[in-house]
């Protein structure tokens, strides 16, 4: 994946942040069957390209957030997101074998397994927020962020859109519940990217956190309609997962519903929506350069 020069730092400090805090907090606290242990260690530590923790980083700096507290926010979200990948691939969910080129976690381990080290996961990502060591001030929103993210990975969120998109497999719906689908499924946790640092900062107006949340609903959007454009133009091997997953499965994608030129369009329109809100947060002094290159390569990457 060829990542623009201006985030490439970012991207590698987010990365090696997640895993260093991830090692310290194992050694601490996790003690476990050895077989559930390297199950939750494969799902969170195999491949992946940490769109989510250079996510939550760009936005800290643009708030002017210290790293080291952005770290733990990274890592509880980038394990909410693993977790969701373990059970999204089991036999019961979509029955996927290959996940960044390599085999799932049930075919790797088991699917009992797989199960325990997605629950884990889960629970870890709660813990991490509960136990970090934050300033004065974030240490006073921990609440909010726990709930911030439970809402956001929970029944009416991540979860919620999951059970939307089982009902639909089979059937024909509309572009409105598609993309109410995915505004749960996908963009849930990714809008959390952007809502846990806005939480934290404590310069940050209602008005001002909103136009954040602005930003993050249509940037999750472009970011789910480029993976629909791309399991259709893209191979496996670019992928890591087997190509055109979303067709076999009778689901509908923005493409079934629009056609390719219709979603690169739709794909378009979000984008700039997106554009157009750090436009605003950047006529109110904030610096979103990076956010607006983050932008424009969640809808040119290639896989």
């Amino acid at each position: 994946m060829s990542i623009p020069p201006l985030l490439e730092s970012e991207l590698k400090h987010a990365s090696d942040s997640i895993a260093t805090y991830y090692q310290g907090f194992l050694s601490k606290h996790i003690n476990t069957e050895p077989r559930l242990f390297d199950a939750i260690q494969y799902a969170l530590l195999n491949g992946g390209k940490r769109m989510r923790p250079l996510l939550v980083n760009l936005v800290g700096d643009a708030l002017s957030i210290k790293a080291d507290e952005l770290t733990p926010i990274a890592l509880a979200i980038e394990c909410i997101h693993a977790y969701s990948l373990v059970h999204d691939d089991l036999p019961a969910m979509d029955d996927d074998a290959l996940r960044r080129g390599k085999p799932t976690c049930h075919v790797k381990f088991d699917e009992a397994t797989a199960i325990l080290a997605g629950d884990a996961l889960q629970s870890m990502a709660f813990e991490i927020l509960a136990g970090a060591d934050l300033s004065e001030y974030a240490d006073k929103q921990k609440a909010a962020l726990i709930l911030a993210l439970s809402r956001a990975a929970g029944a009416n969120g991540m979860v919620g859109g999951q059970s939307l998109d089982l009902a639909a497999t089979n059937q024909e719906i509309s572009l409105e519940h598609l993309t109410q689908l995915h505004q749960l499924k996908t963009g849930a946790i990714l809008k959390s990217c952007v809502d846990l640092p806005c939480i934290i900062s404590e310069k940050l107006s209602a008005d001002e956190h909103s136009i954040f949340l602005r930003f993050a609903e249509h940037i999750g959007l472009a970011f789910q309609i480029q993976d629909d454009i791309l399991d259709v133009v893209s191979s496996t091997e670019t992928l890591g997962k087997p190509q055109g997953s979303d067709e076999d499965a009778n689901k509908s994608t923005f493409v079934s519903l629009l056609g390719l030129d219709g979603a690169k369009e739709a794909l378009n329109k979000h984008h700039q929506q997106a554009i157009d809100a750090l436009d605003t947060l950047e006529s109110l002094s904030y610096d979103t350069e990076k956010l607006k290159v983050f932008s424009d390569f969640m809808i040119t990457r290639k896989y």
